[in-house]
């Protein structure tokens, strides 16, 4: 058996079966860039390859953020104090705050600016353990921008030790020039943006709400598009209201239903059997004050898997931590440790299409997240001030 590189010392939360898999003294080999073994130190092959000794660390499959708004230019601090004043999400992005206002400062940036403005939120994140990214457009809602933000989004994975998966959201909020036309800008997104951002985009995504933001049927336009440009899809759905999203997202086979809050147990049923994960996003309920809760018991009851992601923004969830989307996930939506952690790996990689990550397995990429903690849990436990003890990307770390 080949090895190049073996981490022993080490405890093991490998997420296979349905919990966290937990091999205690175990060890992980790589081979040119997979896990080649896994198991017990004890159990071991023998091998000269190089080692490395984890001092009792806890290794974990690297963690994957889900869903994210990485790339972004201005700042909504003021929203924020309005929000305090009483000030609704709604009443803000009818009044052209919300989405538009980061939608103006992102135009007017150039893709350097971007990348630039980025790499920040993007570095906090790997000192967490993320080793996988999603990235969404969705603040140009105009060809040339919402391209120039995924060329941004490739470039930061081209950087940085980090996989980076980009979506297409340009279906997020209905720009200046098409106001009262959303069936318009429908059709543009789908005749022209969709077909444009094929080899930049790995997925299409849309923001699906009757109040602000687009239909069941504009958005179901879109995703036609996507599958014609043989794109997979991804639904910003039922976080404010049940405008029918989840039973949209099955509908289309979507990689995940993002947010949930208001999926009704129908909905949740038709994610489960078409394979749709369920993506938390508590950062964002907690930032904008939301009290209606995602219906936990519905979606286990259904069998739909749960990832949890930061859905850091610049608007609702200016949150670049996504052990603390942990601690809230467990603390807000009362999911268990099992179901936080699972929900961070082998989950989060389904949500983004990747069964080649999310578990410590032999075959699968060696993308490891090591954190010096007495017992997994802890990773749920803490608020703030934990950053893991190491980081390996496709073997090398």
């Amino acid at each position: 058996m080949n090895f190049d590189r073996v981490w022993l010392n080490a405890n093991l939360a490998t997420m296979d079966g349905d919990g966290l898999g937990v091999i205690e003294d175990g060890a992980v080999a790589s081979w040119r860039g997979r896990i080649a073994w896994v198991g017990r130190r004890a159990d071991l092959p023998g091998t000269d390859a190089e080692t490395i000794d984890c001092g009792g660390a806890w290794i974990l499959p690297g963690l994957i953020d889900c869903h994210t708004h990485l790339i972004f230019a201005g700042d909504r601090s003021r929203e924020f104090e309005m929000r305090l004043e009483g000030a609704s999400y709604e009443q803000i992005a009818k009044e052209g705050g919300g989405i538009l206002s980061t939608v103006r400062a992102t135009r007017a940036a150039d893709e350097d600016t971007l990348v630039r403005l980025a790499e920040p939120r993007l570095t906090v994140l790997m000192r967490e353990g993320v080793t996988t990214i999603e990235i969404k457009s969705g603040y140009g809602l105009d060809l040339d921008t919402e391209l120039r933000m995924l060329r941004a989004a490739r470039r930061l994975g081209a950087m940085h030790p980090v996989t980076v998966r980009t979506s297409l959201l340009a279906l997020h909020a209905l720009p200046p020039e098409y106001a009262g036309r959303p069936d318009d800008f429908a059709a543009f997104v789908a005749d022209t943006v969709v077909p444009a951002s094929t080899g930049l985009a790995d997925a299409v995504d849309a923001f699906t709400d009757t109040a602000i933001a687009f239909s069941v049927a504009q958005t179901a336009r879109v995703f036609e598009a996507a599958a014609r440009a043989g794109l997979r899809v991804k639904l910003h759905a039922d976080q404010l209201r049940d405008d029918g999203g989840a039973a949209l997202a099955a509908r289309f086979g979507a990689l995940s239903a993002d947010h949930v809050e208001y999926a009704s147990p129908a909905g949740l049923r038709a994610m489960a059997e078409a394979g749709t994960v369920a993506v938390l996003l508590p950062g964002a309920f907690y930032f904008i004050r939301e009290t209606h809760l995602p219906d936990i018991a519905a979606i286990r009851a259904a069998g739909t898997r749960i990832a949890v992601a930061t859905d850091i923004n610049p608007g609702s969830c200016p949150m670049p931590s996504l052990l603390l989307a942990l601690n809230m996930a467990c603390t807000l939506f009362r999911l268990t440790v099992t179901e936080a952690l699972r929900g961070v790996t082998v989950n989060a990689a389904a949500a983004l299409g990747l069964p080649d990550r999310g578990r410590l397995a032999p075959g699968l990429r060696c993308d490891l997240a090591l954190f010096r903690v007495s017992r997994p849990a802890e990773l749920c436990y803490r608020i703030g001030g934990l950053s893991c003890a190491g980081r390996v990307v496709a073997g090398i770390g």
